[in-house]
This record gives structure tokens, sequence and C-alpha cells, in this order.
């Protein structure tokens, strides 16, 4: 698997929960294939209610529209990877949005924390700031 960090691409494919490729639905086939092309990862995320080209609303809240409910497959890598798999899409969706947009990808080690400060109390690490027993002073 790719560890991935600074500027990627997030890849989109909305469809529907109801669409397949070959008997399978179509999210899990984008997911195989973005695992098989060696992309860092790939989620698959069921919407409660949306609308796409037919303008039809689907919504899990009336048991009678409850069927084909939206699907967001989200994809990050980077970006020659990311364009690297769309012929694949090309051939899968053939209804449905595909979106890419610019992204940053961080990880709590490589800079969530206030930078140069430590990680319980956020303060600078400053020498010259010891007691004459030589505790920090907070």
């Amino acid at each position: 698997m790719t560890r991935l960090t600074g500027r990627a691409l997030r890849l989109t494919v909305f469809v529907g929960e109801n669409d397949t490729w070959h008997h399978k639905p179509l999210s899990s086939e984008i997911v195989h294939r973005a695992h098989a092309a060696g992309l860092a990862g790939a989620s698959v995320f069921r919407g409660v209610e949306g609308f796409g080209a037919s303008s039809l609303i689907h919504t899990s809240r009336l048991l009678s529209l409850s069927e084909d409910l939206p699907v967001a497959v989200v994809i990050v890598d980077t970006e020659p990877r990311v364009r690297a798999f769309l012929p694949q899409l090309d051939e899968l969706v053939t209804e449905g949005l595909v979106t890419l947009d610019d992204c940053e990808v961080i990880r709590p080690q490589s800079g969530l924390r206030p930078t140069g400060g430590t990680p319980t109390t956020g303060r600078e690490d400053t020498p010259g700031e010891t007691d004459a027993k030589g505790k920090r002073s907070l």
C-alpha cells in the first residue's frame, strides 16, 4: 500500500447503489480495481438522500423510495496515479458523475500538532526554562 502525504488528487465517483458491473455492485468493482491498480486508498459512502441527472429524489426516509440510494466512491492518490486510473472508469461508469479535486494529505505524525510545540501543551520547548532542580516550568 502506498503511504501518501502532501499534494494529492481526490477522485469521487457518484453512482446509485443498484448500479452493477457483471452482476456485482459497481462501487465494489471500482474499489477492487483501484486496489489492483495500487492506488493509495478508496472508500465507499452511502448517501441518505440525493438526486442526479434523472431528477428523481432518492431518500432513505420513505420506504417506497428507499431503493437505489446515492453512493460515492472516493479515491485519493497522487495526480499521475489517479489520472492513469481514469480510463478504467470510462469503461465502468456509463451513468453517474466523476469529479476530481486537489487536496492535501496529512497524517498526525506529519503536521497536525502545533509547529514546534509539545503534544500535551502546544508550548514551545525553549532552553533556559528550568527551575533550580532542573524541572521545566509550564
